[in-house]
């Protein structure tokens, strides 16, 4: 099953083209693509709607997910699949939402466990989200933005806004402050604490139970497409502004002050605006993604992890992004998806069959892979001339110093207990 990326804001999975995939790749398997709803419609969270309505539910972006994994487990054999060779793959905002039903995967009980594999391409676990409590403030805003009074009954206020037309509440988040509706912590599909669970071992030892291996890697050059998404205007305050769209404030503060502990524009960055795509690439991907798989390490799942790094990057891809971006967010939906829609000229299908796509059809058919990698730390490396090269994460130590900075902020909301 294969989740599209999109921020969790726009997409679908029509934007993918696997005819090419289905016919040149060495990968061979049935391609799951489920639609889910995406920003309000998918994440919209209120804690007083969520105790008070029954018929109202959070973080139903992710529960459309699952239920499209379900129902592939329990329809795939009709269509010639395996019911029990289920790899769970996505790009993006797909790759975080892997994480997320990993997560889910992991905390049900061993003979309702799904996935055997996932692939996590250019994303991670990202940050513990917001708490029900504080997604508050940002559904009083929608209110706002569309007159309904907060004066209203929680039952009233729901009534009221589903009423409103479609394309009048996308205009509505357009403008608000807070206008990135993503995941909330509510205790249930995603878990207080679910930070803590990866640095305290609870993720590696599930993982080990159930021999689940992962892919998981980067682009060189990913922060210039998270820069160029809903940029903030130059200054602090309007990082501070932007940060909190995505992330708890007290995550957000700590983000500030690790990039920008004069409060000013560090020289190593040309404008706030690429200061804010690298801290994007960070906090999604680098940093907390190299957290999450040094834990995993740490607690003895190594031997399930296989990492990834991309400098290379197909002619086509020149289409859609400037070449001076390099191996930038995306460019590499070229190498997985042999074109993606684009054609590849018959070097390049070489390249990334070479790269990749040979030992992932291993990964998929849960065969053992020859990654070509002496230990977890290394990454399996498609180097700007094409070639593949097994080399040692430079930049582990400079992700993890964020991590850690981050675990202190804890778990969003109240104190609760959360066990898997």
């Amino acid at each position: 099953m294969f989740v599209d990326g999109g921020f969790l804001q726009f997409g679908s999975p029509n934007d993918l083209d696997l005819r090419q995939f289905f016919t040149a790749s060495s990968s061979k398997c049935i391609v799951v693509a489920p639609a889910y709803r995406l920003n309000i419609f998918g994440f919209l969270a209120s804690s007083t709607i969520a105790n008070e309505c029954s018929d109202f539910s959070v973080n139903v972006g992710f529960l459309d997910q699952r239920v499209a994994l379900e129902w592939t487990y329990e329809n795939i054999s009709y269509f010639g699949g395996n019911a029990s060779n289920i790899t769970v793959g996505g790009y993006s905002a797909g790759s975080h939402s892997v994480f997320h039903q990993l997560s889910y995967d992991l905390g049900v009980p061993d003979n309702k466990a799904i996935i055997k594999r996932v692939m996590m391409l250019s994303n991670g676990p990202g940050m513990q989200p917001k708490s029900l409590e504080e997604a508050q403030g940002q559904y009083e805003e929608l209110l706002e933005v569309l007159s309904i009074s907060t004066m209203l009954t929680p039952a009233r206020q729901l009534a009221q806004l589903r009423k409103v037309d479609a394309k009048v509440l996308i205009q509505a988040c357009r403008e608000m402050k807070l206008h990135q509706f993503r995941a909330v912590t509510d205790g249930s599909f995603v878990r207080h604490g679910l930070l803590n669970e990866i640095s305290n071992g609870t993720f590696a030892r599930r993982m080990k139970q159930r021999g689940i291996r992962m892919i998981i890697g980067e682009c060189s050059d990913e922060h210039f497409v998270y820069g160029s998404w809903l940029p903030p205007q130059p200054g602090y305050d309007n990082i501070v502004q932007r940060l909190e769209a995505d992330y708890p404030r007290e995550a957000c503060k700590v983000l500030m002050s690790h990039y920008f502990p004069n409060r000013t524009l560090p020289t190593k960055y040309e404008t706030w605006q690429a200061a804010f795509g690298h801290i994007y690439a960070d906090v999604q991907i680098h940093a907390l993604g190299r957290g999450m798989i040094d834990a995993l390490v740490q607690h003895g799942a190594g031997e399930l992890i296989h990492r990834y790094r991309i400098e290379w990057r197909a002619v086509c891809v020149d289409k859609k992004y400037p070449k001076s971006w390099g191996a930038t967010h995306a460019s590499d939906l070229a190498i997985w998806f042999h074109g993606n829609g684009e054609t590849l000229t018959p070097e390049e299908v070489k390249i990334c069959e070479r790269a990749f796509h040979v030992p992932l059809a291993s990964f998929l058919e849960g065969k053992r892979m020859d990654w070509g990698t002496q230990h977890v730390m290394q990454m399996r490396t498609l180097k700007s001339d094409g070639t593949v090269a097994m080399e040692e994460d430079t930049m582990l130590d400079e992700g993890l110093v964020l991590w850690n900075a981050l675990k202190k902020v804890g778990a969003t909301g109240l104190a609760r207990e959360s066990k898997l």
